[in-house]
């Protein structure tokens, strides 16, 4: 989406004026503070759960232009966290569900997104036009690629993680002595055998949470009020209802950043096992071919959601959500059924689909991911 050529940075209209009447009334913003605000621009990366309370907030307090980066697509699994999206969105890309329900929220931020996962080609030219970025990623090489992008182009990062009942917040990069993320945990996170990528569990309402004070420390940073988290580092405890806050300081060696190529390497070896575990693919023709001609031979499992399944599906496949896909009992069913045939996985657009093969793929089991899922099948069929 392009800034539309007759948007106005530098007054509030009646809607504006109406909209934000509550920030207008603080001294601390009034109305010039609403117009940094409407001036400003932030690039949220990730638009899970932590990208779903940063996005809204930073929306409803009158960012005037924001970006999403996220290559991935809804699941039911997201909903316990992911509030931006809704049952009605499911199967598409975030970026697209996340978009809408902002432009439902406040039409006059202009959204701009990004379907295609961040690396050292096209960082940096996607984050330079913004004022700030924000990091709402879930592994480890992306917030360093992350961080050292930032430290390139002098952005300031607002950082926030959440697992389990525990969550952190920080500000990087925010002034020229400023700590970022290297400061804070200087080696690859796999040698200090720091948990990256795998999903674990994580109560819905603190990626809320720490999503709101990550939208929270934005505002204070354009508006230039309050005490930033810079330098300072933020653990809040929802299990036991404790705040813990850390200084951090910063080293000159960490600042020195000169490309991201320089680094290549560091960013890949942090990447977890299941990343490079490598899937064998199939196009759904050369699969269409396989099952008219020895369909006793294939063991097909779809791994949507069941009411998508009930939808439409393919004879004789067998329905296994990818969240349930990693339960004894289904492992031993598809061992079972996969006797002297090829496993095919199959959802709606082929993502789901190539994660479920990585996971078959840790317990032993071969199988080829159906590219574009049952939506290009279907076309198949109907040409």
């Amino acid at each position: 989406m392009k800034i539309p050529r007759d948007f106005k940075f530098d007054f509030l209209s009646t809607d504006e004026k109406e909209r934000y009447q509550k920030h207008l009334t603080l001294k601390e913003i009034g109305i010039e503070g609403q117009l940094k605000l409407k001036k400003s621009s932030v690039i949220c990366i990730g638009a899970g759960g932590l990208g779903s309370s940063v996005l809204l907030y930073l929306a409803a307090a009158g960012i005037g232009k924001i970006g999403i980066v996220d290559d991935d697509h809804v699941e039911k699994s997201n909903l316990q966290r992911q509030i931006i999206h809704t049952t009605t969105t499911i199967g598409t890309l975030k970026i697209d569900s996340a978009r809408e329900r902002i432009e439902r929220l406040n039409p006059n931020s202009v959204v701009l997104t990004y379907g295609e996962r961040i690396n050292t080609n096209n960082i940096l030219e996607i984050i330079r036009e913004f004022d700030i970025v924000c990091d709402c990623s879930d592994n480890f090489e992306t917030r360093y690629l992350i961080n050292d992008a930032c430290l390139i182009l002098n952005k300031p990062l607002v950082f926030g993680s959440a697992q389990g009942f525990e969550g952190q917040v920080t500000v990087f990069n925010l002034y020229k002595n400023s700590p970022n993320l290297r400061d804070l945990i200087p080696e690859s996170p796999s040698k200090n055998h720091i948990p990256s990528c795998a999903e674990f569990g994580v109560i819905g309402v603190l990626t809320g949470l720490i999503g709101v004070l990550q939208a929270n420390e934005i505002i204070k940073i354009i508006l230039e009020k309050g005490e930033i988290l810079d330098g300072k580092f933020l653990i809040f405890n929802l299990l036991n209802m404790s705040i813990k806050k850390f200084n951090l300081r910063a080293e000159k060696f960490n600042k020195i950043i000169k490309n991201l190529h320089q680094f290549k390497e560091f960013y890949n070896n942090t990447k977890c096992q299941s990343e490079q575990i490598k899937v064998s693919k199939i196009n759904p023709k050369e699969f269409y071919s396989l099952y008219k001609k020895r369909p006793n031979k294939i063991l097909l499992v779809d791994v949507r959601e069941n009411d998508e399944y009930t939808d439409s599906f393919i004879e004789g496949s067998i329905s296994i959500p990818l969240g349930n896909l990693e339960e004894e009992n289904y492992l031993k069913l598809i061992k079972k059924e996969s006797l002297m045939k090829e496993i095919f996985t199959l959802c709606k657009l082929g993502k789901r689909s190539e994660t479920a093969s990585k996971i078959l793929s840790k317990f032993k089991i071969n199988s080829r991911s159906i590219e574009g899922g049952i939506e290009n099948f279907k076309q198949i069929i109907d040409k």
